[in-house]
């Protein structure tokens, strides 16, 4: 559960270190921190650093935990085929509930899918629709949001709201209690469906000079009734922060 909102620091983070690369091949290297709330039982809220790697060309490109490959980018639409790890995840040793002491281990794993981006001066669509390809929960998630980009000088801040779609397998392996777990844990027996999650999020950066710039990360997600039903979740919402430094080349 300390690697549990990497996922979604993984999807941020392009939006606000990649705010200084607006041109073809670049490459920046980077190092920051991420802190974020805990919503499995008994896991507390954790800090850690956050190395940064990023790299932008007019087919490839690579961006926190995943990159891609752009099937169409002509600047205002950018369609990729897409792959990223996903380190949503439990591991019942992080917990200081005896219960979910119990519990099986949730592992990450690789993601891939389609992603789409259309930019406009209105805005930016955003939606990536990606698979569990090492079948640990043969799931689907889906993430769309629209963000707008104000520049100040410098200063860039973009805010967006997004909505964040797991399917039922997905939340069953992820939030589920299977019979065998709740008869070792004393959980009641859950399955949850599919569910969606609302956020809202907020990036900003800082161009220092030509090659530093500074960037800061926020998002608030309101956890479906799906997952926050779980008696293994004892939140209602998960909170993800994270700032840092880049060096582009």
């Amino acid at each position: 559960m300390k690697k549990f909102q990497l996922c979604m620091l993984a999807a941020l983070l392009p939006g606000a270190v990649a705010l200084s690369s607006a041109h073809a091949a670049d490459v920046s290297l980077g190092l920051g921190a991420a802190g974020s709330t805990s919503v499995y039982r008994g896991v507390d809220n954790d800090v850690y650093p956050l190395p940064v790697l990023n790299y932008e060309s007019e087919n490839f490109y690579f961006r926190g935990l995943g990159g891609g490959y752009y099937l169409w980018n002509d600047g205002a639409n950018r369609l990729s085929l897409t792959a990223y790890y996903l380190p949503l995840g439990f591991k019942p040793g992080d917990s200081d509930d005896l219960r979910m002491k119990q519990l099986d281990k949730r592992r990450g794993t690789l993601m891939a899918g389609a992603a789409y981006r259309h930019i406009a001066d209105w805005g930016e669509i955003r939606t990536v629709l990606a698979g569990d390809t090492l079948d640990y929960s043969n799931g689907f998630a889906w993430d769309t949001a629209y963000l707008y980009r104000f520049s100040l000088g410098e200063v860039s801040i973009t805010p967006g709201i997004g909505v964040t779609w797991f399917s039922e397998n997905m939340n069953q392996y992820y939030y589920g209690v299977s019979a065998k777990e709740s008869s070792r844990s004393g959980f009641s027996q859950y399955s949850p469906g599919d569910g969606w999650a609302p956020y809202l999020e907020l990036s900003a950066g800082y161009q220092i000079n030509q090659s530093w710039s500074a960037w800061a990360v926020g998002r608030y997600t309101r956890l479906s009734d799906e997952v926050k039903d779980s008696p293994i979740v004892d939140s209602n919402h998960s909170i993800l922060m994270s700032a840092g430094v880049s060096y582009r080349f």
